[in-house]
Parts: C-alpha cells; structure tokens; sequence
C-alpha cells in the first residue's frame, strides 16, 4: 500500500472519529502528495524514497515552525504544530536516539577514515544518505562534529 493510499485510509478514519486535528495534518501531507505528483508528471505514483523525503521535509517545517512560535511564547499555535507533527511522524521511519545514532556515525567515521574536523564534508555526505529518514540532519551534523573534534574516537 503506497503512502498516498494510506493516508486516504487514515483520513476517513479521522472524518469518522471527528479528530479535526489529525485530519488536518493528514490533509497537508495529502496535498504535498499530490502536488509531488502533478511536478512530476503525474502518470506514475512516488517512489518511496520521494515519500519519505516529502514527510521528513514537512517534519523539518512543523519542527521550525514550533521554535519560532515557541520564541514568540505562543503556546497555542506551538501546539497545533507539535500535533501535526507526531502525526506526521507516524508515517516516517522510527528515528535513532541520541547512542544508537553516535553508534552509527562511529561506524560511517571509520569506514570513511575521517581523522579530524576537516573530514566533516566526507563524513556528512554519507552520513546523510545512509541515515535519511532515521535522524535529523541538524542532529546528525551536530553528533558528526563533537565525534570529529574528540580525536578519541
């Protein structure tokens, strides 16, 4: 069952239960689906890959847009955010906690035979693709720079 499918599913069963909140994340990232879609051609479906892309990016958005609403102390919006936010979380792969995603990075270091802070590029490039969907870029980045600027690894 492709993504569009399931949130179509998922979208019926937020009309009949009345989750007005759920129904309105399902609905945006419907309309993301779609929109992928008509750029692309449309003839054919997305490619899981393109999926998961299109949801870590409205992910990234509803994280951004909940810090900004955070600084500005308006609670409210921050909330309507954040439910958005788990909902469209449920559809992304389970994402790595802090040790395993250190755990991985070590790994990809050593693969790559990354010596210091200079290999960060190397070290980012492949970090990103083999953990897309599973961590954060910000959070990769981050983990990826105190693990090259500790020369104990």
């Amino acid at each position: 069952m492709s993504l569009k499918q399931r949130i179509e599913a998922d979208i019926k069963q937020a009309m009949l239960a009345q989750d007005k909140p759920r129904l309105q994340a399902l609905r945006s990232i419907k309309s993301l689906i779609m929109l992928a879609e008509t750029e692309k051609g449309g003839g054919e479906g997305l490619t899981p890959d393109t999926e998961m892309k299109l949801l870590n990016r409205a992910a990234k958005q509803r994280r951004e847009s909940a810090e900004v609403y955070a600084q500005q102390q308006r609670a409210d919006l921050e909330q309507v955010e954040l439910a958005e936010l788990a909902v469209i979380e449920e559809y992304l792969p389970k994402q790595l906690d802090e040790g395993d995603l250190r755990v991985r990075l070590l790994d990809i270091i050593q693969r790559v035979g990354a010596t210091g802070p200079s290999d960060l590029g190397r070290v980012m490039g492949v970090a990103s693709k083999e953990l897309a969907g599973q961590a954060d870029g910000r959070a990769i980045s981050k983990a990826v720079s105190d693990l090259l600027n500790n020369t104990d690894f």
